[in-house]
């Protein structure tokens, strides 16, 4: 599929800045999230954006005071954008706005096929749009909190778990559907988690890639299970979210190396699949209260 102007490079090129982005695969359909800054932009309008039946779901890191948006070329009413606060464009309609202050926004993309894939997940009926004011700003408190998890990926991409990064993006899909999109979600009662084998299968994937480059799909996939049906049966039958149980393994991998004097700390972090030392000392110490030297001289 070719790449679409909504996100990546492309996008930060349309908007004339520099872009960070993370791109994710969903059974044959692309969804990404990409970050998008500009401290001194060139003014004036922002590229035209190729018609695909996909939204934008932007969260506004800084202050925007005068926004004017157009759709269709047609020019919707000037609003100022607050720090924090959620816009959202449908991308059939050609959105452009015009560039005429420093900007920095996280924008994630959602082809509809992907929010209907969620829509399956949830057995509730496909979302045929999402409501949204054309140029004007939501307090969405969720999208917020979702947004500032994932920004230290942003800021460390090289500690990124494929994992978390894919998790946080279906989640930011699943509120948009929900909040946006009218989904009724299916309350049922909690039964079981992952069947033996599927528990085992999903274990072995995520223990042999510890570094975290695994999707969530992928692993659904495996299972024979929706993606929202894995995510809920894992967290059933673990107590954890498949982030967090790799986070987990790592740390348990770690304990057993560190027995090894011979290895380095620095050996035994790029073992067990962290980035670097200091990711392994900060994940290390988050979950089991010692740094991963003072751990080790307790074994003394």
């Amino acid at each position: 599929m070719p790449q679409s102007s909504a996100y990546g490079e492309e996008f930060g090129k349309r908007l004339r800045a520099r872009s960070a982005v993370f791109f994710r695969s969903l059974q044959n359909t692309n969804i990404a999230v990409t970050e998008v800054r500009s401290d001194d932009p060139e003014h004036g309008t922002s590229g035209s954006q190729i018609r695909e039946d996909a939204f934008v779901v932007a969260l506004q890191l800084v202050d925007y005071p005068v926004h004017e948006w157009f759709e269709d070329e047609r020019v919707a009413p000037v609003t100022s954008l607050r720090a924090g606060e959620t816009t959202i464009y449908d991308m059939k309609r050609n959105p452009q706005f015009t560039i005429n202050n420093p900007f920095h926004s996280v924008h994630f993309y959602f082809p509809r096929a992907a929010l209907n894939l969620i829509a399956d997940g949830a057995e509730a009926r496909q979302i045929s749009e999402l409501r949204y004011r054309p140029g004007v700003g939501v307090d969405d408190s969720t999208i917020r909190a979702l947004v500032t998890s994932l920004m230290p990926a942003f800021d460390n991409p090289e500690q990124a778990s494929r994992v978390f990064v894919e998790h946080v993006t279906m989640a930011v899909g699943i509120h948009a559907a929900k909040t946006y999109g009218g989904m009724q979600l299916v309350v049922r009662p909690l039964r079981g988690g992952l069947a033996p084998w599927q528990m085992r299968r999903a274990e072995e994937t995520l223990a042999a890639n510890l570094e975290g480059d695994v999707s969530l799909a992928d692993l659904a996939n495996d299972c024979g299970v929706s993606l929202a049906h894995f995510s809920r049966a894992f967290r059933r039958s673990t107590g954890l979210s498949p982030h967090q149980w790799l986070l987990k393994r790592r740390v348990d991998e770690a304990k057993s190396l560190l027995r090894d004097q011979t290895l380095s700390l620095s050996d035994v972090a790029l073992s067990c699949g962290f980035a670097d030392q200091p990711h392994f000392t900060r994940v290390f110490a988050k979950l089991t209260g010692l740094t991963p030297g003072a751990w080790r001289r307790n074994l003394q």
